[in-house]
């Protein structure tokens, strides 16, 4: 269960007899776990959905659909991508597995391509590299103004995208096909990043968006500032720009040690441990799943260099895999475009037992500190 090479599999559409066995072991082999049982953390396993061929009764894949949500009841993987989803959507090709989406490690996803628009494809390409804006403090500076707010973003935009062309190596524009390293780099993409959408919007408007619809209104409008930024630059340079949803825990901590102590603790934004992860509503703010996939769909189609959404489920799905299908399926409806449902996973080391344990273990009885 230790980490090793932070991977992903994307999987789910083959319809073919040879790749159905492969999906149908890999899933099973997923559900028994490690040698003893562990819950593996790495390969990440991604399900893709897509109805027609997985995703409705009578679909030559549902099986695996099935299967796939029963697995991640227990195992938390796999995670699930929606094909369906219109930014998703527009670059499928049937019978053309290469533009089908497929997601990387956390969320990172590759697939316009403004070098090259006749290959708009997933496979062979990846993310060259990201910045990630520290929202919440040029929320803070900017003490309520709307307008300072937007000026200081457009600053820093300035600043991401030069420092985002100078990690292309220089002079690669001048290499021809046949050298040996060549412009291949240009189909990679430039993500820029951003951290805290939660709290920069409670230092601009005293709420988050899970908890104003104005809130919710400008998150869309400063997210959409740094996505038509991006599509600027990509028309522009013919440059693959995005705008990526950041997955940065450790970063979130480190921002907000930082702004705490330059600007001391200001309620609802500096005063935890870490800024909330991209666009996520947070974590701490009771809100039921289905209000905060609502709330957090639209910004999936708006970070077209990654995204992700979570959402908790206590207890043990397992016991309810038709209220787990339910959410799954609701992801989909909203347009969410890549999702995972996170819930406890306990193991007992002595007798291996998986799932919810309390103070004393279902299968063996055994606790863990005496009576």
């Amino acid at each position: 269960g230790a980490q090793i090479p932070f991977s992903s599999l994307n999987y789910g559409t083959d319809p073919s007899p040879e790749g159905r066995l492969v999906m149908e072991q890999l899933l099973l082999a997923t559900e028994a776990g490690l040698g003893n049982g562990e819950t593996p953390i790495f390969p990440i396993h991604i399900f893709k959905v897509k109805e027609g061929v997985n995703y409705n009764e009578g679909d030559p894949n549902y099986d695996l659909f099935k299967l796939a949500c029963r697995v991640s009841a227990k195992r938390m993987f796999p995670n699930f991508s929606f094909q369906d989803a219109p930014f998703n959507l527009k670059y499928y090709k049937e019978g053309h597995p290469e533009t089908e989406i497929a997601y990387m490690g956390c969320r990172t996803r590759v697939v316009a391509n403004a070098y090259d628009p006749s290959r708009e494809v997933t496979a062979r390409r990846g993310n060259l590299s990201f910045t990630s804006i520290n929202l919440p403090r040029l929320a803070i500076l900017a003490r309520g103004d709307r307008e300072a707010f937007f000026r200081s973003l457009d600053e820093m935009l300035d600043l991401v995208v030069g420092q985002l062309l100078e990690r292309l190596w220089l002079d690669s524009e001048k290499l021809g096909p046949d050298d040996e390293v060549r412009d291949v780099l240009k189909h990679g993409t430039l993500s820029i990043g951003f951290i805290g959408l939660a709290e920069c919007l409670k230092a601009l408007t005293g709420a988050h968006h899970g908890e104003s619809a104005e809130a919710q209104a400008l998150g869309l409008e400063i997210i959409g500032r740094i996505r038509d930024r991006a599509d600027r630059e990509s028309a522009a340079r013919g440059l693959n720009f995005s705008c990526l949803a950041t997955p940065a825990e450790g970063l979130s901590g480190r921002f907000v040690r930082m702004d705490a102590k330059r600007f001391g603790v200001i309620p609802g934004v500096t005063d935890r441990e870490y800024y909330t992860n991209s666009f996520h509503v947070p974590v701490y703010y009771p809100i039921s799943a289905f209000d905060k996939l609502r709330i957090e769909a639209p910004y999936h189609a708006l970070t077209n260099g990654g995204h992700i959404s979570y959402i908790e489920m206590d207890g043990d799905p397992l016991q309810n895999l038709p209220a787990f299908e339910k959410v799954v399926r609701f992801m989909g409806q909203c347009g969410i475009g890549y999702g995972s449902i996170n819930h406890p996973v306990d193991r007992d080391p002595v007798c291996g037992f998986n799932g919810i344990i309390g103070d004393t273990c279902p299968r063996c009885g055994r606790r863990e500190t005496p009576d």
